[in-house]
């Protein structure tokens, strides 16, 4: 136990020897350290698992979000350790609020920033079904342009096939028609058409053969159409638009497991609007919700010194600062009162030295002369 306290001390940055002295203190700065300590560790996870996503497919994609989540991490925690043991508390609430403002405005950038990688696990069902529906359109979608492109390419070919489709649907109506009008006058029923007699008479016999030869029209536009819609079979299959294809099941999971970090991030944007175009609120105020639960979390460390009042811990440390401070300007001053005291000795020092120097320089011209 008393490792984990000494632990969670250190992360609050607190000098353990001054510490020890307060022991009403010592629950409070534990409570510090370990929210400044999960807060690192919780910018860990949300850093290496969105780096997860990018490197998502790669062979070291688990290293590589290990290695980022772990930097990632250290650097909140080493920032957040910094700000808590900057703010003053022998200074005014305004003054600690100016010190914590650029922590929290970061706090507020950095919470976004990692709510988003949890909030895609989170939502990750809803994301997986909303990208295998894009996908599906986007795969639709294609299909339909490059079988437009290739319509307007065989704009002719396409025209002839229309026509010969037209005037077949309207000559099988007609046959039908007529073959009813033929069987009326055959058995004899009154129509403003038919004679009503009974029997197989000369009308009935011309109209057969018609019927026979417009029969066997039909059967020439039939085989025209089966002929034009081979050819642009064919066609289609030699410039490859049969191989695209609306994805299966399979292929579509397998198309979404590897939807990188964008896709699946614009699926979440798009998460609240339903297929009609309306917005789904619920959804909506839960991402949001989310976001700021993280934002609050990310601030929770200066928070807690913030509400924190000024105890015994910062009024020792604060006398023993100003101590130190004192101590080091005094020792300027005893430095400057010691050279002061040793200025007649240190000037002697120098003219005897420099008497030297001038009869060493007399003696060697006399020694020239």
């Amino acid at each position: 136990m008393n490792t984990i306290k000494n632990f969670f001390w250190w992360c609050a940055g607190v000098h353990k020897e001054t510490l020890q002295k307060y022991p009403e203190e010592h629950s409070k700065y534990f409570s510090i350290g370990a929210t400044i300590f999960f807060t690192g560790l919780f910018a860990a996870l949300a850093g290496g698992y969105a780096l997860y996503f990018i490197f998502s497919g790669s062979d070291f994609a688990v290293f590589y979000a290990a290695l980022f989540g772990l930097i990632w991490g250290l650097a909140i925690f080493n920032m957040d350790r910094y700000i808590v043991l900057s703010i003053d508390k022998s200074k005014s609430n305004y003054k600690q609020f100016l010190q914590a403002l650029p922590r929290i405005i970061l706090a507020v950038i950095i919470g976004i920033v990692i709510s988003r990688p949890l909030e895609l696990k989170i939502f990750d069902k809803e994301i997986r079904e909303h990208l295998r529906t894009e996908y599906l359109i986007k795969q639709q979608a294609t299909i339909d342009t490059l079988n437009s492109t290739f319509e307007n390419k065989y704009q002719i070919e396409y025209t002839q096939l229309n026509k010969f489709k037209t005037e077949a649907d309207s000559l099988d109506v007609s046959i039908k028609d007529d073959r009813q009008k033929l069987n009326h006058e055959i058995f004899g029923t009154k129509t403003a058409e038919t004679s009503g007699v009974m029997g197989y008479g000369p009308f009935a016999k011309r109209k057969e053969e018609f019927l026979n030869k417009q029969e066997i029209y039909l059967d020439s536009l039939r085989s025209k159409i089966q002929k034009k819609e081979t050819e642009l079979f064919e066609r289609k299959e030699k410039e490859g638009l049969l191989d695209t294809k609306i994805l299966s099941d399979a292929a579509l999971d397998s198309v979404v497991n590897i939807a990188g970090f964008s896709d699946r991030n614009t699926a979440l944007s798009k998460l609240h609007l339903n297929p009609d175009g309306s917005s789904n609120d619920s959804t909506k105020y839960a991402v949001i919700f989310i976001a700021c639960l993280f934002i609050f979390f990310e601030c929770l460390p200066v928070f807690v010194k913030l509400m924190s009042g000024k105890d015994s811990y910062d009024i020792e440390t604060a006398k023993q600062r100003t101590i130190h401070s004192y101590e080091s300007t005094s020792d300027i001053d005893i430095e400057k009162n010691a050279l002061d005291q040793l200025t007649e000795k240190r000037t002697e020092m120098s003219v005897r030295r420099r008497t030297n120097q001038l009869e060493k320089e007399y003696s060697e011209n006399e020694d020239i002369t």
